[in-house]
């Protein structure tokens, strides 16, 4: 089926012209799958409204390539205890306005967040920041109730921007941030204008004005991208169109590593799936590196655990038990668990819960036939999304696939997933997991101060989850840009953001 697709989009790709549309020589046009629900990141949860607002509006710190926070509008802090964070503020940045940025517009940044001033689902990230106190026009303290080490997390590029003091809930209309981009206009389901900077305090961009249009349809994408009226896309097409544009004059690929990782989720309160050895048998039923080459084109990387790869807490692959494709293991595992061939040679039913769109189905179907060898019987049932995601929310399901996107840049997304105090409404871990040692474990790591010690935490978590297996992490896909030989210098970051725009050129 996918190389029928593959040949369909190929065969209208090359149908068409490769006529150029006239066009503004100092205009990116920049092609995205929905228009941002909130420019104001304090309200934005969607990826468009977290990518392009992050142009917008700068954060207190940036993460590197191994996701260790560095300074930004923050040029360094302290936490003289477990409560408390300081933090020292970058002189001479203005916002778009004109305006100083002073310690009075980041904490009024932090606080619109949970004292009302905004209804905003990111306020639960503060939701233990207990006062937020300005000590002089460049310096800010923030006291939380528990300890939070994720609170320098929730503060950084793309969840995070410094508003000016008093901006409220309509913030997001007409935007002004500190960023290198200032906000034009926006019109829904329509595009998103921004333009350059000038005297942005970390270097202008060498992009004059970039045109964020909407495309819903990927294919219409594609053809955009062949005929050369769209300049650039980010992981909107898919991999069939993403290969029918390798080699087109004037269009360029580019594909890196990227941080989003796909997992499967076992129910572990499920009587099916109760028995760890069970679970560790789907494992080794499973061939991610056969998924990988023939759903992705290989343009993904098998994962271990949640974290991506050279991520500062990361556990090694040789600290973690491994569970390559081995069906011969499989088998002995079911056995051990008790779990005999009846006489079709089934030794387990169960059922896997999945979206409807077309990726998600033909995944379901290839591992629905790779366990089989193991004599396992996979039913599969699918259901639109709102339907799928009130059902693993509830519990209502024995196993289930998803991805995680950007919350595991960040370790605590191990307490967000697997920690007992995080069964839904309370935070995602919706396979009912619970273990006191790694309850203790996280809550340890959230005090600690030393990044080493909290590190070790974090990497024995890991080994737990590793062993008892509620969750399969799969691979991580890798970021695909698609842009026209117009653009140039253009550096992938692993979370898909739109970050080479602050210093590609367009010719």
């Amino acid at each position: 089926m996918r190389r029928v697709i593959s040949l369909a989009v190929s065969a209208s790709l090359l149908a068409l012209s490769a006529c150029h549309r006239a066009k503004d020589n100092g205009t990116l046009h920049f092609l995205i799958e929905s228009s941002p629900n909130n420019l104001d990141l304090r309200q934005g949860t969607d990826a468009q409204s977290e990518r392009v607002g992050a142009l917008i509006y700068d954060a207190l710190v940036r993460k590197n390539d191994h996701y260790n926070l560095q300074p930004w509008l923050a040029t360094s802090w302290e936490r003289p205890d477990a409560l408390t964070w300081i933090f020292h503020l970058r002189n001479g940045v203005r916002f778009h306005d004109g305006k100083p940025m002073t310690a009075d517009d980041v904490a009024w940044s932090i606080e619109s967040m949970t004292n009302g001033a905004l209804i905003t689902a990111k306020g639960g990230a503060f939701a233990d920041v207990a006062s937020v106190t300005v000590r002089d026009p460049l310096t800010v303290a923030v006291r939380t109730t528990h300890p939070d080490a994720s609170l320098l997390f929730n503060l950084s590029d793309g969840l995070f921007g410094v508003v000016e003091k008093g901006a409220g809930r309509d913030e997001g209309l007409q935007p002004v941030g500190t960023g290198p981009f200032k906000f034009v206009s926006q019109v829904q389901d329509k595009e998103v204008v921004v333009e350059r900077n000038v005297d942005y305090w970390a270097g202008a961009p060498n992009i004059l004005r970039v045109r964020f249009e909407v495309v819903p349809d990927n294919i219409t994408t594609a053809l955009e991208l062949k005929k050369g009226s769209g300049d650039a896309e980010s992981n909107a097409i898919t991999l069939d169109e993403v290969h029918a544009l390798e080699g087109v004059p004037n269009v360029r690929v580019e594909s890196g590593p990227g941080s989003m990782v796909m997992y499967a989720n076992f129910n572990v309160n499920d009587p099916v799936l109760r028995d760890v050895r069970v679970r560790q048998a789907i494992a080794c039923a499973l061939d991610k590196n056969l998924l990988i080459a023939a759903l992705w084109r290989g343009q993904a990387v098998p994962a271990e655990t949640l974290l991506p790869r050279g991520h500062w807490a990361e556990a090694s692959d040789a600290m973690l038990p491994q569970y390559p494709h081995d069906v011969a293991r499989a088998v002995r595992l079911l056995d051990a668990a008790g779990l005999k061939p009846d006489r079709n040679g089934v030794r387990l039913r169960f059922t896997l819960k999945t979206s409807t769109d077309e990726t998600t189905r033909l995944l379901a179907q290839a591992v629905q036939q790779q366990l089989r060898a193991a004599g396992i019987e996979l039913s599969l049932r699918p259901a639109e999304f709102g339907t799928f995601y009130a059902d693993i929310t509830s519990g209502a399901f024995q196993m289930y696939m998803l991805r995680w996107i950007g919350s595991n840049e960040d370790p605590d997304i191990f307490r967000y997933a697997y920690g007992s105090g995080s069964f839904p409404p309370k935070g995602g871990n919706r396979g009912r997991y619970s273990n006191p040692r790694v309850d203790a474990l996280l809550e340890k790591a959230a005090g600690e101060i030393d990044q080493e010690a909290r590190r070790r935490e974090y990497v024995e978590v890991q080994q737990i989850l590793a062993t008892e297996l509620p969750g399969i992490p799969l691979w991580y896909p890798n970021v695909e840009v698609v842009h026209s030989t117009r653009l140039t210098g253009v550096v992938l970051n692993p979370g898909g953001t739109f970050d080479f725009l602050r210093t590609a050129e367009l010719h």
